[in-house]
């Protein structure tokens, strides 16, 4: 199978898996987003740690911490990964599905700008009249609504620089996304160890069996699609990867509205009807951008 195939199938697969996650976070709706954060980190470091080892990767992961560079651009890309996940599961629990996926629409056209930027990748005309629709779009939810959409533009910034500082890390996924959690985990620990000291809150993992199993799985919910991406972005271009994100916004899309029942202004169409019309232009953009190569 060729690079190019296996890089489409891996970011496909990732972007799939992530539609799903709002019924995951859905169910944890009455656990701290921060609480659910500290947990997702902690199994995410289980699972791929775990994973590393059985698939004899033990020695790369060695290896890795001896290239200090690396290690600084992880801890760079597992910084934006923290941001991006907070903002998400607290959106979720907040009855907003519909504001990240719309954040997850944006960021293919992010990610363009972004790969021109860093990469110097190829952008058609199509792709340049994508960005600025997508920019009408954050316009027009300023001018109605009075406020920026503030967790669509986190989530899409977040994750879009995290594309960026991960295609400059050399490193599988697995062990990549090992070292990235080893670098969130003190904080993690030192959340938990001040929630129990000052008892202010009662955690709820250990005290609902069933919270406390979901919060378990959200560690190895998190480490594959994760994992998967890394090693798509190593084997695509940015802007391909960023194309094919497209996936998860709109399953979430779907669900917020048809699974979870959420209200949403009339408004709001408009805006998504503009990052629809700025992914269509951009998809053009792509086909003819590689047909000219």
């Amino acid at each position: 199978m060729q690079k190019h195939t296996q890089g489409l199938i891996l970011a496909i697969s990732a972007y799939t898996i992530w539609g799903f996650f709002p019924l995951y976070f859905h169910a944890l709706a009455a656990v701290s987003p921060v609480e659910v954060l500290v947990h997702r980190i902690i199994w995410s470091f289980v699972a791929t740690l775990l994973v590393g080892l059985l698939l004899g990767s033990g020695k790369k992961l060695i290896t890795a911490f001896k290239d200090k560079n690396l290690i600084a651009w992880l801890g760079a890309s597992a910084a934006l990964i923290s941001i991006n996940w907070l903002v998400y599961i607290w959106a979720v629990s907040n009855h907003r599905v519909l504001e990240s996926s719309l954040g997850y629409f944006m960021t293919p056209v992010v990610s363009l700008i972004l790969a021109k930027l860093f990469f110097k990748d190829p952008l058609h005309p199509l792709q340049w009249s994508a960005g600025l629709i997508a920019c009408l779009a954050i316009v027009w939810e300023l001018i109605v609504f009075g406020q920026l959409p503030w967790i669509s533009i986190v989530l899409a910034f977040a994750f879009a620089l995290y594309g960026v500082v991960r295609k400059h890390c050399k490193i599988d996924g697995i062990n990549g996304m090992t070292i990235e959690t080893i670098w969130l985990l003190l904080p993690a620990f030192l959340w938990i160890g001040w929630q129990l000291f000052s008892q202010s809150t009662p955690l709820i993992f250990g005290n609902l069996l069933t919270e406390t199993g979901l919060l378990v799985g959200v560690g190895f919910i998190s480490a594959l699609p994760l994992v998967l991406f890394a090693m798509a972005t190593q084997r695509i271009n940015l802007s391909t990867v960023g194309f094919i994100m497209y996936i998860n916004p709109s399953i979430q899309f779907m669900i917020g509205i048809f699974i979870l029942n959420e209200s949403y202004q009339p408004e709001r169409l408009i805006t998504f009807s503009l990052v629809w019309i700025a992914l269509i232009l951009f998809s053009i953009g792509l086909v003819k951008l590689s047909k000219q190569k």
